[in-house]
């Protein structure tokens, strides 16, 4: 394999004659070294940044340059070592590669240090060249071999791994086949690929099938085959084809893997089960406590031995909550062997700005001018009832015959299809997922805007059989039947990008990325590490109060300015990712940078950062990883699962008592809750955090442990799983405003200890 220029690579023939083979790394037959040359100290020096005030050994790297990595291994016939091959790409081309021997005592492979090894060589070179492995090719052989390395790839490298099949031995047939050719001799490109037939001379040539791109790049299973009798393939060869086909599933921006939508509309989380994060089931283990894993595994045995299948349906695949639970539970259910599939509408900007708007009136934070009108009733009805047609009542669709046993359907954009499932197939089980808060006191006010749009969805609510709500007073409005109403609070993955710790490595790479972000568009500069930081990571909506959250800091800010100096005082972040069914982002961004050129804020708009984020789980993770502080100062809110993922990195928290935010804090615990708007107060508590020391850490002991299994993805797929499981079975529940984990528990006979934390129980009210 050449070496291609790119990271200042060299052969053994630029070194001195002086110099020794121990002074270039000693190399066995059959090992190649990688070639490229460490970061000089010049540079190292160039690209480090300030150390941080209290850590005056920790240096911080203002820039890591984003790489590929490929790899493979090719087992001993004796078994007495593995060959790994290691090969670097940057994107456009191969730069480097690698082959080692592992060797084993006694014959015997050991998959624990094949994963070390890997780690380890990755994690120096990494560290020699200031670059951060964003994304791996690995091949099936290697996983096979080591069934642990994808799942320790990403919890300690922080990097993506997709696995692939690649051929293992050297192809048989000569050259390249024949292309079919038109009446002119020209090759016919009609699928956009070369149609291959068989050339002269040989017995038989092959087709590549119609496909996408990353189909091709994923391999066919007769480009796969392999010839036994042909020669191995080297490892950095193997690797080399890992590593090009994983750089086809990223983007051409941010490094971020791309969103994978298959037929009928269907999401297909981690590019369709390519990208491999998480091993087994067993990784999640350690995130729960026995009894939630213990009513984990009963349901999936059941829904696994009934062959029951389950649809969501939401209406996009990523940006809001919604869309992050959802990948993170497919993801859960596909590892325990549960068919469950997860659908999405094709997007309608127009319909997308009713929707918004729906859910600013629902939560009473839209103009009172602002209507649901009879024209954008038709057309939202007309679009849900095209992909309704189009994707999933066709015939072996979802919603079809034989389709799916038990549907869910998520938020006020998609109610329009239950009627229409419900015409299709009268008897299947339709559960609906409220993800907001709805106005029940305004709803009752005859001719508001609450009333009509509620009118309009609960037209169409009415005929699912189970109302599922956040667990908080007034968010169901007394028009739904208390019977049907169950509780679910919204939870997270705390395995996925957004949650998982990262390594300080990781950290200093996205806060790179970040303060890139913030030069393109002029932003002020957050001056992590030498100065530590407030953040509130929330969506640019008029419901997360982020006029509080600069009133707030600015109250902190003119307290301290008399008593610390500029270093020692805190900045402020508020950043967020935006979703496609989101046109209010925009808009709230740019009032929010007016508000900072008001003469009351404009002396502190340079210690504050306001910014769009792309879609990176890694960057919010690592922004509020960092952070010394986090706010959540929502006017209104659903349950808002960004407070408990605070809470589980430890972060004291202040929040509102708005929505489902109270059931998540333990005030003077592991923060503090206010009235919505009082930014004194919020004030008065980030002086004491900033100001007490034995305060501020006796709240991130606490807030550590503090947190329920409720919240988490395997405790919240035990409950989706239980009411699989019963209405599969044609069970009606009647959960009579009960916690649906409550029933869950208690129907698998899985109680509560008192030592597991819970989120608090009480009794919800309906309507106003």
């Amino acid at each position: 394999m050449p070496r291609i220029a790119g990271l200042t690579p060299f052969t053994k023939a630029d070194v001195d004659e002086k110099e020794s083979a121990l002074d270039i790394g000693a190399v066995s037959e059959g090992e190649e070294e990688f070639a490229s040359r460490p970061a000089t100290e010049q540079i190292k020096r160039r690209l480090s940044g300030v150390e941080h005030p209290q850590q005056k050994k920790t240096i911080s790297w203002q820039s890591l340059t984003p790489m590929y990595i490929g790899i493979a291994g090719n087992l001993a016939a004796d078994k007495s070592y593995i060959e790994i091959g290691l090969s670097i790409h940057d994107a456009t081309y191969s730069i480097d590669f690698s082959i080692k021997h592992l060797r084993f005592p006694n014959n015997e492979p050991n998959a624990d240090e094949i994963a070390k090894f890997v780690i380890d060589t990755i994690k120096d070179f990494s560290k020699e060249h200031l670059v951060k492995f964003v994304g791996a090719g690995v091949t099936s052989r290697l996983v096979e071999y080591s069934p642990n390395v994808c799942g320790r790839l990403w919890r300690e490298l922080d990097i993506v791994p997709l696995v692939f099949h690649v051929r293992s031995t050297q192809r048989l047939l000569p050259g390249r086949p024949t292309a079919k050719l038109d009446a002119e001799g020209f090759p016919i490109r009609s699928t956009g690929i070369l149609t291959p037939q068989a050339a002269e001379g040989t017995q038989q040539g092959y087709a590549v099938p119609p496909s996408n791109l990353l189909s091709v790049a994923a391999g066919s299973a007769q480009t796969q085959a392999a010839d036994a009798s042909a020669p191995v393939r080297p490892a950095d060869e193997q690797a080399d084809s890992a590593v090009r086909k994983a750089v086809l599933y990223f983007g051409p921006s941010g490094h971020n893997p791309r969103l994978s939508i298959g037929f009928r509309n269907e999401v297909e989380p981690d590019a369709a089960g390519r990208i491999r994060i998480v091993d087994t089931i067993e990784d999640y283990r350690s995130s729960v406590r026995e009894p939630t894993w213990n009513a984990v595994l009963h349901y999936a045995k059941i829904l696994r031995e009934k062959k029951t299948k389950i649809a969501f349906f939401s209406s996009t695949p990523q940006g809001g909550g919604v869309a992050l639970m959802r990948h993170a539970l497919i993801r859960v259910m596909h590892l325990l062997g549960v068919d469950a599939k997860w659908y999405i509408p094709s997007p309608s900007p127009a319909v997308f700005r009713t929707t918004k708007n729906n859910h600013n009136i629902l939560q009473g934070v839209a103009d009172p001018s602002l209507r649901l009108t009879q024209a954008q009733q038709d057309q939202f009805t007309q679009w849900i009832t095209y992909n309704a047609q189009r994707y999933w009542l066709s015939e072996g669709g979802p919603l079809a015959a034989g389709g799916a046993d038990v549907i869910f359907i998520d938020d006020p954009q998609m109610p329009g299809l239950i009627p229409l499932i419900r015409k299709a197939r009268g008897d299947v089980p339709i559960i609906y997922r409220s993800h907001i808060e709805v106005r029940s006191d305004l709803i009752h006010i005859a001719g508001s805007p609450q009333s009509e749009v509620w009118d309009y969805l609960w037209s169409r609510i009415q005929e699912a059989d189970l109302f599922i709500s956040h667990p908080v007073d007034k968010f169901v409005p007394d028009s739904v039947p208390f019977e049907t109403v169950g509780l679910l609070p919204a939870t997270t993955d705390w395995l996925d990008g957004l949650s998982k710790p990262l390594a300080d490595w990781d950290i200093q790479y996205y806060m790179g990325i970040f303060r890139t972000l913030c030069s393109e568009i002029r932003m002020s500069k957050l001056h992590w590490p030498a100065r530590e930081y407030i953040v509130q990571v929330a969506r640019f909506d008029p419901a997360k109060g982020i006029p509080v959250v600069i009133d707030s800091f600015v109250k902190l800010r003119r307290k301290l300015d008399l008593k610390l100096p500029a270093s020692q005082t805190p900045q402020l972040l508020i950043c967020g990712h935006g979703a496609i069914d989101d046109p209010d982002a925009s808009i709230i961004y740019s009032e929010v940078l007016a508000l900072l050129e008001t003469e009351e804020y404009a002396p502190y708009a340079s210690d504050i950062v306001v910014m769009r984020i792309p879609p990176s789980d890694q960057i919010l993770n690592a922004l509020m990883s960092a952070a010394k502080i986090v706010l959540q100062l929502s006017s209104r809110e659903g349950f808002e699962v960004k407070v408990s993922e605070a809470i589980h990195k430890g972060k004291p928290i202040i929040a509102t008592r708005a929505g489902g935010i109270p059931l998540q804090v333990q005030h003077e615990k592991n923060g503090y809750l206010v009235e919505v708007g009082d930014s004194d107060a919020v004030a008065k508590h980030l002086y004491k955090l900033w100001t007490d020391p034995k305060l501020y850490k006796d709240m991130c002991a606490f807030a550590k442990v503090s947190v329920s299994d409720e919240v988490g993805t395997f405790g919240n797929a035990a409950a989706w799983m239980y009411l699989a499981t019963k209405f599969a079975a044609g069970e009606k529940l009647k959960p009579n405003g009960k916690w649906i984990n409550d029933m869950m528990r208690e129907d698998c006979k899985q109680p509560y200890s008192e030592e597991e934390p819970r989120l608090p129980r009480k009794v919800i009210k309906t309507g106003y």
